[in-house]
């Protein structure tokens, strides 16, 4: 086999990239791009983000992927821009136009129809979209003209502030629960407003505790400038997906323990649910749940590289 022939070897790399996605690249896409770059064995994101919206896509590398539900699950920040008054076959820019009408303007008829839009509302998935139905994503129905009937979702609406407005073009701050489709929520208070609307342009802006004013986003041209060594320095630590939750260090043989999968007996005074767990030498183990009970359960545990636990009595945690 010659050089040119030669399969690639992946390395192992762990760790989280805050990637600023650009427009035009599907969150996969961007994800085999940051894992090209790297070189890394695997890779994942943590939430599609659209191709024609751009912003903040953590991709995690190696390790960090067995906590990528972790930012699943997170809220989600994004600053929208609503085209008022235009209706298109899939909600944003990119469809066709299917209607138009005079937009409503009046800046306070706005502000109390966004008060119907906060907190716990329903939201029917669109067509144009990755959710599947036997196996195949909507958007291939939409595609043949197809329409699949969709369940509403319960969804929460957390923070809906107006940034401004600029003729017909409404732009919208918005912090939102996991599975919330930001041109359905366009679409809807387009249709509550009586003037119909579809999404202009979508940043995200946060996920869970990251955002974009993080030290260490970076994009796809940045990381392609650099020599591969350096790229790291864009690499935060795998336990960065974890950093809201409470963290507890144990001994040496209760970490070979909770490796292993076992149950510990620990008590941790006023911690219950999930935590970080750290070895005596403050190595990163994994994610545990404390039930009420005081008894650790390992959740999701690191594939350790042989790491040589030093046998120190455990400190108070």
């Amino acid at each position: 086999m010659n050089s040119r022939t030669a399969k690639r070897v992946r390395r192992a790399v762990d760790g989280v990239i805050l990637l600023n996605k650009p427009l035009g690249l599907s969150s996969q896409q961007a994800v085999s791009r940051v894992r090209h770059l790297f070189n890394a064995e695997k890779a994942g994101h943590t939430g599609t983000l659209d191709p024609a919206a751009d912003g903040l896509l953590p991709v995690c590398l190696g390790e960090a992927t067995k906590f990528s539900h972790w930012l699943l699950d997170a809220d989600k920040t994004y600053e929208a821009t609503v085209r008022l008054g235009v209706v298109t076959d899939t909600g944003d820019a990119e469809g066709r136009v299917l209607a138009e009408k005079p937009p409503v303007t009046d800046r306070e008829l706005i502000l109390q129809t966004l008060q119907k839009f906060r907190g716990e509302i329903t939201q029917t998935p669109p067509m144009h979209s990755a959710l599947k139905h036997q196996g195949r994503p909507l958007y291939e129905y939409a595609r043949k003209g197809e329409t699949i009937e969709r369940a509403p979702r319960s969804i929460t609406i957390r923070e809906l502030q107006v940034f401004d407005l600029i003729e017909n073009f409404l732009r919208l701050h918005v912090r939102c629960s996991k599975g919330t489709y930001i041109r359905v929520l366009a679409e809807d208070i387009g249709a509550a407003l009586g003037c119909g609307a579809s999404l202009a342009a979508l940043t995200r802006t946060g996920t869970g505790a990251f955002d974009l004013a993080h030290a260490q986003v970076c994009t796809l041209d940045q990381l392609n400038a650099l020599a591969e060594p350096e790229r790291e320095r864009f690499l935060l630590p795998v336990d960065s997906l974890l950093a809201t939750l409470p963290a507890l260090t144990v001994s040496a043989a209760e970490a070979e323990r909770l490796l292993l999968g076992q149950k510990l007996g620990l008590k941790h005074a006023g911690i219950s649910g999930f935590a970080r767990i750290y070895g005596p030498n403050q190595q990163f183990l994994g994610l545990v749940e404390v039930e009420p009970s005081g008894r650790t359960v390992p959740q999701r545990m690191l594939a350790q590289n042989p790491v040589k636990l030093e046998k120190t009595p455990r400190e108070p945690v």
